[in-house]
């Protein structure tokens, strides 16, 4: 009972969060992009690339860490008796929620793990969309006191809740089949960034090694940023906060010694310097990642676990990152893209309108 439960004490969320920041800073310092050792947001928008979703030819890349953040959480429910195929629960909404809170992360330019190593990285940019996430998660914790509820999931064939897992699987005999060729831009059905943060990555094999390890870990432990800061401000509760706090110190300590950080706002890697756009972006994010019931990380480790919802959400983050890049919502080094603004508000006004629909929805 104590191997099971030991990731899951203070000391091990602590310990799991040490490791992911000192597994992402040696990920950049293995080839991946600056302050973008881990970024989940950042990681799924390279696979909608890579799989032909939006043409934009500096982000495609099929991220192994992604696919092994879902095997790894698999191995370790499977391993551990927690492998519950479930869904239902309003799965419809959590698709959009997928797909706007991605596009608040790509207005900001990552996710709430690269933004914590953003500021390891010494990138101040980082401190307004850190910002903005408490904000979203704080506006979020008023709707779950209101009532706000996505109704109960009822128990899955064991088939649907591999599904996810079956798909990333797909994707990695895909890069086997199909590796990248030497100055092309496709080879067979995937394609690859010649330049750009898309070609910019970890030895394939060292990437699945760690996305494995980080899976498996974080599905023991429960981890998740989003809920570290929701557990706080709606408990008082700061189990998970103190993971969240390692991976920083970690990270920022990896970075001193590896030579990774720089200090100060400008010309810091994959990021722009719009400071209310950094923070807004993450403001929708974090409302979000609430109202789904995870980060992105989570989303991934819960459908390695069977949670079918928490795929729908993956998908729609997926599929977010397509609507960003073909319809120019992404931001880029030189700023927030020219739709990005009315993407920020419409993503705002469906997530409040959901806030306010589902309050006091009966679970089923």
């Amino acid at each position: 009972m104590l191997t099971k439960n030991v990731f899951a004490t203070r000391g091990g969320v602590i310990g799991v969060g040490a490791v992911i920041g000192v597994l992402a800073a040696l990920l950049q310092y293995w080839g991946n992009p600056g302050n973008m050792g881990v970024c989940v947001a950042c990681f799924e928008r390279d696979i909608a690339g890579a799989v032909g979703l939006h043409q934009a030819a500096v982000v495609q890349y099929m991220r192994p860490e992604i696919i092994g953040f879902v095997l790894g959480a698999l191995i370790a429910a499977m391993a551990f008796g927690e492998f519950r195929p479930r869904g239902g629960s309003a799965p419809l909404a959590r698709f959009f929620l997928g797909a706007f809170a991605m596009i608040g992360a790509l207005v900001f330019l990552g996710c709430p793990w690269r933004a914590l190593l953003r500021l390891a990285g010494g990138d101040g940019n980082a401190l307004l969309g850190l910002a903005g996430l408490i904000v979203g998660i704080g506006l979020g914790t008023i709707f779950l006191r209101r009532g706000y509820n996505l109704g109960r999931a009822q128990k899955s064939p064991a088939a649907v809740g591999l599904l996810l897992p079956i798909l990333m699987a797909g994707f990695l005999v895909l890069m086997f089949i199909y590796p990248q060729v030497a100055e092309q831009d496709k080879s067979g059905v995937l394609f690859y960034s010649l330049k750009g943060p898309g070609a910019m990555h970890a030895p394939l094999l060292v990437s699945l090694v760690v996305g494995l390890a980080v899976g498996f870990l974080a599905q023991r432990s429960r981890f998740c940023t989003m809920g570290a800061f929701r557990d706080l401000i709606l408990f008082r509760q700061p189990h998970l906060f103190w993971g969240v706090l390692a991976l920083l110190v970690f990270a920022f300590g990896s970075n001193l010694a590896l030579g990774q950080f720089k200090a100060g706002f400008e010309g810091q890697p994959v990021a722009h310097t719009m400071g209310l756009w950094n923070f807004l972006g993450m403001l929708l994010a974090g409302l979000a990642f609430v109202l789904a019931g995870g980060c992105p990380g989570r989303q991934l480790f819960l459908a390695g676990e069977g949670d079918g919802d928490a795929a729908v959400f993956v998908l729609g983050m997926i599929v977010g990152a397509a609507f960003a890049h073909n319809f120019g919502l992404a931001s880029s080094p030189a700023g927030i893209g020219p739709h990005g603004m009315a993407a920020v508000a419409v993503g705002l006004a469906v997530c409040l309108y959901l806030g306010f629909a589902m309050r006091g929805a009966k679970a089923a």
